[in-house]
Order: structure tokens, then sequence, then C-alpha cells
């Protein structure tokens, strides 16, 4: 009787990887509104009638520049009051004089003369505290740009009655541009001062990085707010929405293998790797990280040194044999005995 012939079953082959020290960083598309990088609220000091509007939106300022004058109806009473200093400053002044001359021959007593001489400095004291209260009367009537830039908008109009809450302009600092957007809890752990993002409009980038970072969360939409400078982003209008690109994750100088050397069992991270001590497969538990389309963190359970079995198999398992492609250890292991035999020789 013809006995059957089992034919061996071929192992199948693997390639091997050995684990990598990379960063992966994920990134989370967002919509950010483009703002100056410097923005001023102009408000009145005291309240008043508007008398002179000096500027409307889209006019560039100077730092200095007068934009508004305000009637506080306290100029006036200021400037009498100031005047009325000077007066009573010079008759005191005068008084002093003679009362020196009288002094010095004898005809008023120490007494006298001593309080000649406080109520002159008592009046100079009050000339200058009326000066200063008529200069800041001026001052608050005379409303000027606290920076260089243009006007965004104004609130106001001549002859409206203004008080200190009322909004006369918003300026624009000149030249640099930044972007305002708002994140969720889990990204803003992953944001730093320093960050850098990216911005695509009307299919140019730009490049920006983050300025200021909120430990606080806005009541009114529960995210936390986030505010990044720009370079060379003049073209970007202000008030323009932008699609933007942050650093959701990241992961800095980690231990990365390829995605597909990652199986799960039972929702748990396996890795096969293959070990020229024994020649066999082990499947290794390990730790995962951040993972992008090509590469994964691995936090644990992997060295450096680990070959790394990246090629998927429905064969592989715990001591498993197989064949590894392309095996230059093989291949010196077979090259440094054929030397040495020939050393023996």
């Amino acid at each position: 009787m013809k006995k059957d012939v089992i034919e061996p079953v071929a192992l199948p082959t693997v390639t091997l990887e050995k684990p990598e020290i990379g960063n992966i960083e994920l990134y989370r598309g967002l919509t950010g509104t483009v703002e100056p990088a410097d923005m001023v609220t102009v408000t009145p000091k005291l309240g008043g009638e508007v008398t002179e509007l000096l500027v409307k939106p889209g006019d560039m300022v100077a730092e200095g520049q007068i934009i508004c004058q305000i009637d506080t109806k306290q100029v006036d009473s200021s400037r009498i009051a100031m005047e009325t200093a000077a007066v009573n400053m010079s008759d005191a002044q005068a008084n002093l004089s003679r009362m020196q001359v009288l002094y010095q021959t004898g005809d008023i007593s120490q007494q006298a003369y001593e309080q000649t001489v406080n109520a002159a400095q008592l009046a100079k004291l009050q000339y200058e505290s009326a000066k200063l209260a008529y200069d800041t009367q001026v001052e608050y009537s005379s409303i000027t740009a606290p920076i260089g830039g243009m006007v965004e908008s104004t609130g106001v109009e001549v002859h409206d009655t203004v008080s200190a809450q009322n909004v006369i302009c918003v300026i624009s600092g000149e030249g640099s541009k930044a972007v305002s957007f708002a994140v969720t809890e889990k990204i803003i752990g992953g944001l730093q001062v320093g960050d850098e993002i990216r911005i695509e409009k009307n299919g140019s980038e730009y490049i920006g990085k983050i300025s200021e970072v909120s430990t606080m969360v806005d009541q009114a939409t529960g995210l936390f707010n986030v505010k990044a400078s720009l370079d060379n982003a003049e073209a970007l209008a202000t008030g323009l929405s932008v699609k933007l690109y942050v650093i959701s994750e990241k992961a800095d100088n980690a231990i990365t293998i390829p995605v597909d050397a990652v199986y799960y069992e039972d929702g748990d991270p396996k890795v096969y790797t293959y070990s020229y001590d024994d020649n066999l497969v082990h499947k290794i538990d390990v730790e995962t990280g951040v993972f992008d389309s090509e590469r994964m963190e691995i936090k644990s359970g992997l060295s450096l040194e680990d070959n790394v079995i990246v090629t998927w198999s429905n064969e592989l398992y715990e001591g498993a044999s197989v064949n590894i492609a392309n095996d230059s250890t093989e291949t010196e292991t077979a090259d440094s005995g054929a030397a040495d035999g020939e050393t023996a020789e």
C-alpha cells in the first residue's frame, strides 16, 4: 500500500526592525480669528460732551495724536481756580517783599514776619495745586492715541455725551498680526508659550508662535483662550476667520515602532519580537502612547535592542519559528564563521 507523503509546511517569512528614537506630533485643526498683535480700546477719563472727533475708521494715527475733544464742564472752573490762586500768590509775594523791608528795619516782630512767609508759601502751594488740576482737566478733555496704528472703529459722534465707560475708538498697532482661538481642556494641556502653529488661508500658509495661554476657562464658551503671534501676515485682514493647526499631543525623544507592528488582544497592545538566542518568536506586552499614521510611541515593554516583527502573519504566536527576510545577522554570523575557519587553517 502506497503511503501518503507529508510535505513540510513552509515557515512564514517576516521582516524585523529595531525600535527607533523619534518625535511624534499630532495636529488638531481649529478655527481662529485674525487680530492685530497690539490693540487698544480708547476711553475718556472723565465724562462730558464730544465737541470734536478727529478720526474715522481706517485712519492711521501716530502715538500722542489728538483724536477727540471733550468738554468736561470742568476746564473753565479749573482755569478760574488756577487764575485766582495765581492772583493770591502774587499778592502774598508782594506782601512778603514789603514785610522783609519792615522786618530788616525792626518795624515788625519776627513772629509777624514768619506769618507773612508762611502765607506766601501757602499761596504758592495753592497755585501749584490749582494749576495741576487745570492741566489734568485739559489733558482729559483732549483724548490722544496711546499707540500708533490704524483706527479700527469709533464708538461716538460729535455732541454725544460720554462717560468713562464709553469707547471713543479702537486702535490696532501697525504691522504685526496675531490669531486668537479657543481649545478644550484636553488640548490646552499640550500647548505652551513658544509652540509653533500653522495657518492656512486662500492657499497661503503662515507660521506663528503661541504667545498667550489662558489658565482659566472662559465662562461664556467653556473653553480656554489662546493667542499666537504671526510672522509676515500683513495680508490677513483683521477679523478674518482662518483655519489653523496646533499640536494636540506629542512625544519627544520616544521609543517608536511602526503602527502596523502593534496587535491587540482583548484591547491590550502586543508586539511580536524575534530572538536570535533561541531563534523563536516571542509575544511582548507593551504600553503604548501617542501615534500617528506611521509610528507609535512605546512607553514600556521594548528596548532599542529588540527585534520587532513588522510584517503581519496569522502564523505568529509565542514560540513560533519563522524565516527572517534579509537576515543580516545570520549573514554576518556566517561570514564570521567562515573567517574563523580560514584563520584556523
